[in-house]
């Protein structure tokens, strides 16, 4: 999903109507993805790794029965059988080796990487994005503390919206649960552009209620979306 000139032209346009109503500043930013959950691989790897032969074990498995695979050693006597435990456990090592080795790879290629990150996991990282964008684009440092981030991620189609004390102390919290809602849907039938309008006109709605516009209304924070990541 590639934003076009004319797609970022019609979301600024949008802020600029909506802020002509509230004392609000829109900001929005729009990230290709909130994180590259380069732990995912390990993770799965190492759960993998250590469950599967203890599951196995647990369903009747032996170690000592991987000896078979490779030759078999005979048990005759007290050092034979140290020596055939030794090599079944060398076995079942190895074999544990290939499996994390083997998990990592595959986990690694992206698309399979996006589907074995965790929903919990995808929802904190898009979380911390969009709080780490409000805090480096200066939101909390308007006048009367107004400012409210709009904030998609392309890969985990998810979206926040932060607004600063002043409008939380205005607005109730759960109204904002309307804006993700409809910048999500845009994001999922993929028009980006189109959630972004939507988001920012129910944004508008909620502000001009809370928040109305003071006698001198400086525009305070830039109308335009940010692109991060090199979007177009």
């Amino acid at each position: 999903m590639r934003m076009t000139k004319a797609d970022q032209d019609l979301i600024a346009a949008a802020v600029a109507r909506a802020e002509t109503t509230t004392a609000g500043e829109i900001y929005c930013v729009l990230a290709p993805r909130a994180s590259d959950y380069r732990e995912v691989p390990l993770a799965w790897a190492a759960g993998l790794s250590l469950g599967l032969p203890i599951l196995a074990l647990l369903g009747g498995f032996r170690p000592e029965a991987l000896v078979g695979l490779f030759g078999g050693w005979s048990i005759g006597h007290a050092a034979a059988q140290g020596q055939t435990i030794f090599n079944a456990l060398a076995v079942y090592i190895a074999l544990q080796a290939g499996i994390f080795l083997a998990t990592v790879l595959l986990v690694s290629i992206p698309p399979v990487r996006h589907w074995m990150t965790p929903s919990g996991l995808k929802a904190a990282r898009v979380r911390q994005a969009a709080l780490d964008q409000f805090l480096s684009h200066g939101l909390q440092l308007t006048r009367e503390r107004t400012g409210v981030l709009i904030f998609a991620s392309l890969a985990e189609r998810r979206a926040e919206v932060i607004a600063d004390e002043g409008v939380y102390a205005a607005a109730p919290k759960a109204v904002w649960a309307e804006v993700v809602a409809l910048l999500t849907a845009g994001l999922r039938r993929g028009d980006v552009a189109g959630g972004y309008v939507a988001a920012i006109e129910r944004s508008r709605q909620i502000l001009a209620e809370h928040v109305p516009p003071r006698a001198d209304n400086p525009n305070e924070l830039s109308d335009r979306i940010v692109l991060l990541g090199g979007e177009d």
